[in-house]
């Protein structure tokens, strides 16, 4: 993972796909050779063309005429997949290009340093600390030069699809059109939508061209999730078997190696029936409210959460969520563990079927309607029918998300203890060291 940036890049952001987009052009744009400005519509053709003020085009450029202007689009889809999911409008600033293909896809081509402002306030309040503010500008800095550092490299290794197994992971490799998306698939982008502060503006200006590197100087993969549960996961739990030194196992606390082995499965169990202290196991408001936007409030618990599903409603769940017809569900096993006590495999058996799958975000697919707040779970059965087929099937979690790198709560409630930007991201990049490359 190079470093090659010595100046501030533009970055190319994927806001929406569909058969027509309406945007309306606040100020004047170039495209195809002439000025336009005002309420606009593209439709694709048939033939992945696009159709726009009476021609058909591969691809449109809008560029804007001064820094004041934005475009604002319709109807965009935010929390794809997720139980928030929701559609609304959003303003952009920077130059937008549309894109031909099965549907209009619209890209915000923006600098990097306009982007993190827009993220940092779509991720989190713009109301929150300091030191949490520039915390977050580094990683998110981090994450998106490494991303397009890395364009168009993808890793299967590890993937396996056979008719017992199926191991796959989702990284930033579905996106070949543009650099990052907008939404929790990459960083939430949603441009001048969410109302922005000073306290943001200067966090970004204060660590303007800082990032995270490992000890080669290479870009680190600075990840970040909502809530790590109390441990920090390995990325190769999750994605590709690699590993990061900076990504390692450590206790969200004062006394971060003070923490059980949560690959040992008795391990894993206590600890994610307990109530271990961490820096993200708060309450509150004040805190919650500086990482966790309106829609993102809407799920009270995150630290320790349960789900329970009948026996009718699982089966035809994890049918439809996997395509595979399992029966009906009689257990839910670890297979393997990884350091956060994240299920990376987990057996499911089935009256019709047995399969493992993973890794993480797959099996969170697997057993909710959209995301499941985390892997890091144990399943308790209850009940049996006259077939020995579970009435119910509870699971008992911790954490929201993947949990590799920053834990966003975790952090702001750091930010509150008086903890410094640099503090807080060495605490959650362990052996990273911070660079300034612009």
């Amino acid at each position: 993972m190079s470093n090659k940036f010595n100046t501030e890049p533009t970055v190319s952001v994927g806001i929406m796909s569909a058969i027509e987009v309406r945007f309306n052009l606040h100020g004047a744009y170039e495209a195809d050779g002439m000025m336009t400005e005002g309420a606009q519509t593209a439709t694709i053709c048939p033939d992945g063309r696009i159709q726009w003020n009476g021609g058909t085009y591969d691809e449109i450029y809008f560029k804007a005429s001064s820094p004041t202007c934005f475009f604002l689009l319709e109807d965009v889809t935010i929390g794809v997949n997720f139980h928030w999911e929701r559609k609304e409008s959003q303003a952009f600033r920077g130059n937008l290009k549309l894109l031909g293909g099965t549907d209009v896809t619209a890209v915000n081509i923006v600098p990097v340093e306009a982007y993190l402002e827009s993220v940092i306030s779509s991720e989190m309040s713009a109301t929150a600390s300091p030191a949490l503010l520039k915390a977050h500008a580094v990683i998110s800095r981090s994450w998106l030069l490494a991303q397009i550092g890395e364009k168009g490299i993808r890793s299967t290794d590890g993937m396996v699809e056979t008719d017992s197994e199926r191991i796959v992971w989702y990284d930033r490799d579905n996106h070949d059109r543009f650099d990052v998306c907008a939404d929790d698939h990459c960083q939430r982008y949603q441009g001048i939508t969410r109302q922005t502060t000073p306290a943001v503006a200067d966090a970004v200006a204060a660590t303007r061209g800082v990032v995270l590197t490992d000890a080669d100087g290479n870009l680190a993969d600075a990840r970040f999730s909502k809530c790590c549960g109390g441990v920090f996961e390995q990325f190769e739990s999750c994605w590709q078997p690699k590993h990061y030194h900076y990504l390692e196992a450590r206790a969200d606390s004062p006394t971060p190696t003070d923490f059980p082995d949560l690959t040992i499965e008795e391990n894993a169990r206590e600890w994610i029936l307990g109530n271990p202290s961490s820096f993200c196991n708060v309450n509150d408001g004040g805190i919650l409210s500086q990482v966790l936007n309106n829609y993102d409030q809407e799920t009270p618990d995150f630290y320790r959460w349960k789900v329970t599903y009948d026996k009718e409603t699982l089966r035809a769940l994890v049918q439809k969520r996997s395509g595979i017809d399992f029966g009906y569900i009689k257990s839910l096993e670890a297979v393997e563990r990884g350091t956060s006590g994240r299920i990376v495999r987990l057996r499911i058996t089935g009256t019709a079927r047995t399969m493992t799958i993973g890794k993480e975000l797959e099996i969170r697919r697997t057993l909710s309607e959209s995301h499941l707040y985390s892997s890091a779970f144990v399943a308790e059965n209850s009940g049996t029918d006259e077939n020995g087929i579970p009435e119910t099937i509870t699971l008992h979690g911790a954490g929201w998300g993947h949990g590799v790198g920053l834990c966003q709560i975790g952090a702001a409630a750091m930010g509150a203890k008086g903890y410094s930007h640099e503090e807080i991201l060495l605490h959650y990049f362990p052996g990273a060291d911070l660079t300034t490359l612009y």
